[in-house]
């Protein structure tokens, strides 16, 4: 699984890594809202919610679901306007920005994770079709009454939504964030800068490997690929590619593929990923070796000492080769590691790999 963006054509000029002040806040709401994705940032989430006014809390969780799950396209405005755009240097600009999308742009970005309307596909527009929208609020209903009252709000009345949604941001601005924002906005020009440096002087695919070992580039096809656990393709036709840094997003790789949008990579700042984190293919492979009741008996007997397959057939009262098929898979799928004493194989289990399991797969379902 993995989502590509097809760059046939795509001028050198048109590559652009620039920061984003917008996107940044919609990072920041998310974390406030998901401290459990960011460990790295209970700090920061304690000293922000120790302080923050309670009335704007309770704005705060009445559209959560806009930045609670990652969060929305409406963050990345630039992405959606007619033409294409830049990031804005100021909240204020990007505001602005997300002012000259259209309202079927803004209903739709609002109600992806609200009603999971299509979005690498064209769409009708909820706003003008009946049986759309009938269903739009029946899914809004099974999510809860607060996503009903909104997604209601919102289709009847987007103009309020907007001016609701522009508010609660500048107010956001206003109570914690500008702070943040100061302390962050030199780290991620610097990174802006140095990406951009790669870019001219090694090419785009060393930029993109530079960002993460998650994202390669086939220059032959002309497609980027993005290891993540889903499916997405876009495509850049004569459009641009942005890449946007920061500071608040790890373990979040997120990838802006929707329909007529141009594509963006929000990647992380300064993550403390491994050097060489599994594919979700890798990853897959693993599971999968360790989910056979035999080759898990294995790994028992591996992660205590090391063993002979003729050993492990004695323990396991099994054929030789069936033990070897087992050892194998698990091999394969990196998982034990094997050393030569004189005409003997010594198999024994990674222990590091095996540990690094659960955090891998966690880190693969936010990425």
């Amino acid at each position: 699984m993995s989502v590509s963006i097809d760059i046939a054509g795509l001028r050198p000029e048109r590559v652009a890594v620039v920061p984003s002040p917008l996107a940044e806040l919609g990072m920041a709401l998310h974390a406030l809202s998901e401290p459990g994705h960011h460990p790295g940032l209970q700090g920061w989430v304690t000293g922000v919610t120790a302080r923050l006014d309670p009335h704007l809390a309770d704005r705060m969780s009445e559209a959560d679901f806009l930045w609670r799950t990652t969060f929305s396209d409406l963050f990345l405005p630039y992405a959606g306007v007619p033409g294409g755009a830049l990031p804005g240097e100021t909240l204020a600009e990007e505001l602005d920005l997300l002012d000259k999308l259209s309202d079927e742009q803004f209903v739709d970005a609002a109600l992806e994770f609200t009603c999971a309307l299509p979005y690498g596909t064209p769409s009708r527009s909820v706003l003008a079709d009946p049986e759309l929208r009938r269903r739009s609020l029946e899914l809004a209903a099974a999510r809860g009454p607060q996503q009903l009252r909104f997604t209601g709000r919102l289709l009847d009345d987007p103009a309020l939504i907007r001016a609701w949604l522009r508010q609660f941001l500048e107010d956001c601005d206003e109570a914690f964030f500008a702070d943040t924002w100061a302390r962050l906005r030199h780290q991620l020009t610097a990174d802006a800068r140095h990406r951009t440096d790669l870019l001219r002087h090694k090419g785009l695919a060393e930029a993109l490997t530079s960002i993460s070992a998650a994202v390669t580039l086939d220059e032959a096809a002309g497609r980027i690929t993005i290891d993540k656990l889903r499916q997405g393709h876009s495509l850049i036709r004569d459009g641009s590619l942005l890449l946007v840094p920061t500071s608040l997003g790890w373990p979040h790789l997120t990838v802006l593929h929707r329909y007529g949008w141009q594509p963006v990579l929000h990647y992380t700042v300064g993550s403390p990923e491994i050097a060489s984190p599994p594919s979700v293919g890798q990853l897959t492979l693993r599971m999968t070796a360790l989910s056979h009741p035999v080759r898990m008996q294995l790994c028992r007997n591996l992660a205590r000492s090391t063993y002979t397959t003729s050993e492990l057939v004695q323990i396991h009262g099994m054929s030789a080769p069936e033990i070897s098929r087992h050892l194998s898979v698990l091999k394969k799928a990196g998982l034990i590691t094997t050393r030569r004493r004189g005409r003997y194989v010594l198999y024994q289990l990674d222990v590091t790999s095996v540990a690094r399991l659960g955090s891998d797969f966690l880190e693969a379902l936010l990425r």
